[in-house]
């Protein structure tokens, strides 16, 4: 039996398959129906790293409950900015898979996002000050114009029993609550886009590792692939390739030698979620209930219990317990951090390592924790929970973008980054949250960057597909409660009414 993928050309490679990659396979199969693709994944299914609906929190990003994306200022104020820049991306993330869904390209979109409102839980008289303030930014905007906020014990009781049943009375407790939230198995939609590329002529080679990759006389790029079951080699060439790889994305670029991947570097943080799959409690919680992160924390280690749908069974999450680890990816190596060092990346990392104390302190601190610490923390969310009734789970690795600054020789960046070559035959992904819910923007973006020529015809298929594309939603409110009702219908969501 041969292995190792036959086809000796490609018009597109794509290197790894997760949600990024599927996501940039199925815009090209709409954009450029007669390109040939060739995807390679070095596990025995797509999806299974950081898109595995156990590796994430399945929270579909749109800043209706995360506190991190409207930090309070210095003086108190809060800025809606970014929160809307999020809400704006997810709402083409839901066009697209719209249009998928009603053209019959994927399957029922019940299998991989259901409605599940997005909550903000805060305690204590500074954090409700900065919950009003924060829903007094976002509220007035079209897109945040259903969220609710409460200080009454009895109403939040009735958006999330479980939050408030047997607290204590005398604690000074507020709640924002966006009816519209969801809850996405990346890991279901990464499949179903697959399953269209597969049936859609492009080759999808499983068990396949990517083990170099270099320039071409051409200017394309020559790729060596390894059978690692079977041992067989193999190699293709290829006019563009797509490092979406999650954490295996740093190596491949660094590789890669282009002038644009110099400087940068990655910072794992591993983490633990606690699961909890008794119907009678998880029936008890219909909510994502996001609270405040502890202090020197990374922004993907908010606490939250939230609703989960995973294979159609509905169940609970608490977390998550970030950790350390050296590897990049789940299932990856040990040695994968102190391999990605290189002379144009150390300085940013020490840099890096040197104004980060207390995250390496918060982190520290985390790995020690005890099963009976990490229960007291999910009681301040569920103060009756009972620690028998969840199990502790590894969640995926995310690793966070280290790169150059002027001024502080390198910075910690939380988020995710496109970067393309020049000459825009390779493009790449590094980065985490909000990641997944937010595909659909990023791999517009580097279509742009790497395909400019081409990007100026697909406009309008774009706007096809994505009839929100290239238009502020917040500030067109018809458009937006048109393409709401719209989107809700062709997923299957509860709509919430503009009137709100």
């Amino acid at each position: 039996m041969t292995f190792i993928s036959k086809t000796p050309h490609a018009d597109v490679v794509l290197i790894g398959g997760g949600i990024m990659s599927a996501t940039l396979g199925a815009f090209i199969k709409q954009l450029e129906p007669d390109w040939s693709i060739s995807l390679f994944e070095r596990l025995d299914q797509p999806g299974l790293e950081s898109s595995d609906p156990w590796n994430n929190a399945g929270t579909g990003h749109a800043a209706l409950c995360e506190l991190n994306y409207s930090p309070a200022a210095k003086d108190g104020s809060v800025s809606p900015a970014k929160a809307l820049v999020i809400n704006e991306q997810f709402q083409l993330s839901r066009q697209f898979w719209s249009h998928l869904v009603d053209n019959n390209l994927i399957g029922s979109p019940k299998g991989f996002i259901n409605t599940v409102p997005h909550m903000s839980f805060v305690i204590g008289e500074d954090h409700t000050r900065f919950l009003k303030t924060r829903y007094e930014a976002l509220k007035p905007h079209t897109l945040f114009r259903s969220m609710e906020y409460s200080e009454d014990p009895a109403q939040i009781a009735k958006w999330a029993p479980l939050i408030v049943k047997g607290r204590d009375p005398k604690q000074r407790i507020a709640a924002t609550r966006a009816a519209e939230g969801t809850d996405v198995d990346f890991g279901a939609l990464t499949r179903e886009l697959t399953t269209y590329m597969g049936n859609n002529g492009v080759e999808i080679n499983y068990g396949h590792d990517v083990t170099g990759i270099t320039r071409a006389s051409d200017g394309g790029w020559d790729l060596t692939l390894k059978h690692p079951r079977s041992g067989e080699h193999g190699k293709i060439h290829a006019k563009f390739v797509f490092v979406g790889a999650g954490g295996g994305a740093l190596h491949l670029l660094q590789a890669s030698g282009i002038p644009e991947s110099k400087g940068y570097g990655g910072f794992p943080v591993s983490g633990q979620f606690f699961r909890c799959t008794d119907e009678t409690i998880a029936a008890q919680h219909s909510a994502k209930v996001y609270g405040q992160a502890s202090v020197g924390a990374p922004p993907m280690s908010v606490p939250h219990l939230d609703t989960r749908y995973v294979n159609g069974k509905r169940s609970l999450l608490f977390g998550p317990y970030a950790g350390f680890s050296t590897n990049f990816l789940k299932n990856g190596s040990y040695l994968d951090l102190p391999l990605s060092i290189r002379p144009g990346n150390i300085i940013p990392m020490l840099a890096v390592a040197k104004d980060n104390m207390d995250l390496t302190a918060y982190l520290v601190k985390e790995v020690v924790k005890k099963h009976d610490q990490k229960v007291e923390a999910l009681r301040e969310y569920y103060p009756e929970a009972k620690g028998g009734d969840w199990e502790l789970i590894t969640a995926g690795q995310r690793v966070q973008i280290i790169k150059k600054d002027p001024q502080k020789g390198g910075i910690l960046q939380f988020g995710t980054e496109v970067i393309a070559g020049r000459d825009g035959s390779i493009g790449a992904l590094l980065g985490a949250s909000p990641g997944a819910s937010t595909a659909v923007p990023i791999m517009i973006e580097l279509l742009q960057k790497t395909f400019p020529r081409n990007f100026k015809g697909w406009q309008s298929k774009l706007k096809d597909m994505m009839p929100g594309y290239g238009v502020k939603l917040d500030e067109n409110p018809d458009l937006a409660a048109e393409l709401e009702r719209a989107t809700a219908k062709s997923l299957q969501l509860e709509s919430v009414s503009a009137s709100h």
